[in-house]
């Protein structure tokens, strides 16, 4: 670990209030308070919703939350001017920001006529993302995660996302140039490929249309013969997310993730198959963990060769979490500096990943933090 002498010029060196790493960390907990736009971002869904994504002045992409009880707290505020956004701080200028747009094949229609924005969404500045099984058998008993929005009502939502549809939204995007990699993520089905099975075919279906790398996300299966099928079907990467290494706060948040020897035996076997920092697992700081449960955690994922990938919690509107408050900026930086130093420590560098949520960076600063304090 650094010296703290080392560690007080970080800090002081992260006091400047445009260094990246600082200004997404702030807007990433706080989120920022905006009247004149329309389109807030997907409110439920698999993952962080809630935002819209925009380009800081050096063109770090951050996911900007502009919905829920915290925001309404916020000191930062988005306004437009002169044609272009600006982000003030307390009433105050603070910087320039663009807001990334829609992209245009929004608009249009697979050959089944589905809108393709049912099918897939911009993610972050260039990264396709779909939830190709909108569903969860954990709902289904009571003990889904507690910030997902998985299955909130969503009029005209696509419960099962067929791989040739996957496939055309995914050329059309390419050829749009707005996408340079994809995000494959499900509900956990009531089978024990836990969603591979899907994944591996949607995944051939984008390969054969589009020259993109491809992340997925699951639940460990069952049988690592699923995980040779994604890796045989051609993903280049993959997440299987813990949330947390608290049991306390996993016997809360997420009653079914009770298993951590599954996890541990699929990371491994994982970064056999896509290598080291090719896999990677969520870390959700705000669920009532302390920081050391985190950084044991972040350890024990790095020396495997998994990124642990360090993210604030994002209260959506409807869970049971949506009245809870992210982690503070200064916590938040705090952390992402020591799990960066683990990452170094371990020889994992998230800024090699090919594929993702680690790829796109959007939801967290840790590639940013990592990026400053380590040129």
């Amino acid at each position: 670990m650094p010296s703290n002498r080392h560690m007080e010029c970080w800090f002081r060196r992260m006091s400047d209030k445009f260094n990246p790493a600082k200004v997404k960390t702030e807007l990433l907990c706080h989120g920022a308070r905006i009247e004149l736009l329309s389109d807030k971002g997907r409110k439920t869904g698999a993952g962080p919703a809630g935002g819209r994504y925009f380009l800081l002045d050096d063109g770090t992409c951050v996911d900007i939350p502009l919905q829920g009880k915290f925001v309404e707290k916020s000191p930062f505020s988005l306004l437009v001017k002169d044609d272009g956004w600006i982000m003030q701080r307390n009433g105050e200028e603070y910087a320039n920001v663009k807001l990334i747009p829609n992209p245009r094949f929004y608009k249009k229609q697979t050959s089944d006529e589905i809108p393709m924005q049912k099918l897939a969404v911009l993610h972050g500045k260039d990264c396709l993302a779909s939830t190709v099984y909108s569903k969860c058998v954990y709902w289904r008993e009571g003990t889904q995660c507690k910030f997902c929005g998985i299955e909130l009502e969503k009029p005209g939502r696509l419960e099962i996302k067929k791989p040739e549809q996957l496939g055309e939204v995914a050329e059309e995007a390419l050829n749009e140039r707005v996408v340079k990699h994809v995000t494959l993520t499900v509900g956990t089905p009531p089978t024990t490929d836990k969603g591979a099975v899907m994944l591996a075919e949607a995944t051939k279906a984008i390969k054969n249309r589009a020259a993109l790398s491809v992340h997925v996300q699951l639940e460990p299966p069952k049988d690592r013969v699923f995980l040779d099928l994604l890796h045989t079907a051609g993903v280049d990467t993959v997440g299987i997310h813990i949330e947390s290494f608290d049991e306390s706060v996993l016997s809360k948040i997420c009653p079914m993730k009770n298993n951590l020897s599954g996890y541990l035996e699929a990371w491994k076997y994982c970064v056999e198959l896509f290598g080291d920092g090719q896999v990677s697992s969520f870390m959700i700081a705000g669920l009532g963990e302390i920081d050391k449960n985190i950084l044991d955690g972040a350890e024990q994922l790095a020396r495997l060769g998994v990124v642990p990938y360090l993210l604030p919690l994002r209260p959506i509107v409807g869970t049971s979490l949506e009245n809870v408050c992210p982690p503070s900026p200064e916590r938040m930086l705090k952390l992402f500096y020591d799990v960066s130093e683990i990452l170094r420590r371990y020889g994992v560098n998230p800024l090699k990943n090919k594929a993702g949520c680690v790829r796109c960076g959007a939801c967290s600063a840790l590639n940013e933090v990592f990026r400053y304090g380590f040129k």
